[in-house]
């Protein structure tokens, strides 16, 4: 089923997010991860592709068996950096042969330069002379197959690379005019920041729905990886319950799942209508919100 379709439907959809393993040994694993987060029956699932594409073989062979073993549509990531037009077509091929008909499309992360501060050795050049430049191209090919449902990403506070958010903006409306069904943000805690966003959205003229990424904070690693990914304004609430809890690992998830739940119940109050949670491939904390919210999402639904 179509994304899209799901989203026209539905006043309020609930959605979740899950990444492959980087090794093979693992893929089993991961694939009982994925059929646990199924059985809590969210709208659809999506899975991540990896830097650089590293993961590819995994995030199709997932979404494949999402839908044919867990019986949920599958959101398949994929990236154009690094990638030669020729790697997009065959990737897109054998996700069409998979029966998968929705496509999250991005440009991916540029890769680190290495102890010296050089990058791979004619990176930049081989990818623009024979790939997609830019996540508004990804989308435009994808869409002119015909094929796929594809969504994009936003940064409620800006993409990091951005010299403003004005032109952050534009850049998603490139997205959006490629054919962009649907667009899902990345992680934030504040959601005045989402807020602002999405007026800032429609004063833009950009109208296509718009899915709220959630993530859990449950470690305290995972706050400066998250200024580090998504240049998230982290509000000095989490910060005193991360520094508070910190040596208490039980704590700290409660206490995580619990600020998640009200960034939600705060966000679907205000008529927000798509929550994407990042779960980290942990079925117990997708539980736990699903199960403090899903009385709330009936109610809307009805």
């Amino acid at each position: 089923m179509k994304i899209s379709d799901i989203l026209n439907a539905k006043k309020l959809s609930v959605s979740f997010e899950i990444f492959p393993p980087k090794q093979q040994s693992s893929y089993e694993s991961v694939i009982n991860t994925a059929m646990k987060l199924c059985s809590l029956h969210p709208d659809f699932m999506s899975i991540t592709y990896g830097a650089g594409g590293s993961t590819k073989r995994n995030t199709a062979q997932i979404a494949g068996e999402l839908q044919t073993k867990g019986n949920e549509t599958a959101l398949a990531h994929l990236t154009c950096v690094g990638a030669s037009k020729e790697d997009i077509s065959a990737t897109a091929a054998e996700l069409s042969k998979l029966g998968i008909e929705n496509v999250l499309a991005l440009r991916g992360d540029i890769p680190q330069p290495d102890a010296n501060g050089n990058m791979p050795e004619g990176f930049f050049d081989a990818w623009k002379e024979k790939g997609y430049a830019h996540a508004s191209d990804l989308v435009a090919v994808l869409k002119k197959s015909g094929n796929f449902c594809v969504g994009g990403a936003c940064y409620p506070e800006g993409h990091p690379e951005s010299y403003n958010r004005d032109i952050d903006i534009d850049n998603v409306k490139y997205k959006v005019e490629a054919g962009c069904d649907f667009l899902t943000t990345q992680m934030f805690f504040d959601n005045d920041m989402l807020y602002s966003f999405l007026y800032r959205l429609q004063s833009k003229g950009i109208h296509v729905p718009v899915l709220a990424g959630i993530m859990p904070i449950t470690q305290p690693s995972q706050v400066k990886r998250m200024i580090k990914l998504s240049n998230a304004y982290i509000p000095r609430k989490l910060l005193m319950i991360v520094d508070r809890f910190q040596d208490s690992p039980e704590a700290l998830m409660q206490a995580g799942i619990a600020y998640a739940t009200d960034q939600i119940i705060d966000l679907i109050s205000n008529g927000v209508r798509g929550i994407h949670i990042y779960t980290m491939n942990k079925p117990n904390v997708a539980e736990a919100i699903v199960s403090n919210i899903n009385s709330i999402v009936e109610a809307v639904n009805v």
